[in-house]
């Protein structure tokens, strides 16, 4: 008998910049991620990422200029991790916070670092000529 998945509804800020997408390492792992996280109680997208963001790289999304890129899922033990991506434009200087440990410009060659569901975005990102190979 199949037993339920364990759902990991997360939202990300895909930020792409001459060909490198920004990537964040969070404290005590070892794999990078799209920047972003998951909501808490009943936040919309919009308020999950403007916070997210806000506390993983100090810097504050322009809200009008959010959009939508797409939302990815994929199989991971015991849970299906969907990410909801958006682009926005943002004020103030990116930097690392507590939570996050590292950041990185990463390119289409770096996809093996990053977890199945980023892997996907990844995919979509270099055939729409995004992301540098």
């Amino acid at each position: 008998m199949r037993t339920e998945q364990r759902l990991i509804d997360t939202v990300a800020w895909v930020r792409i910049e001459s060909g490198r997408i920004l990537c964040a390492r969070p404290a005590g792992k070892d794999v990078f991620y799209i920047p972003g996280g998951k909501r808490e109680g009943s936040e919309t997208d919009l308020e999950t990422l403007v916070r997210e963001i806000e506390e993983e790289l100090t810097v504050a999304l322009v809200e009008a200029s959010v959009a939508h890129v797409g939302t990815y899922e994929a199989v991971v033990p015991e849970a299906v991790v969907r990410m909801a991506c958006y682009t926005a434009d943002y004020a103030g200087t990116i930097a690392v916070s507590s939570e996050i440990e590292e950041i990185a410009w990463f390119t289409y060659a770096d996809r093996p670092h990053v977890p199945p569901v980023d892997q996907l975005l990844f995919d979509d990102l270099v055939t729409d000529g995004l992301l540098a190979r």
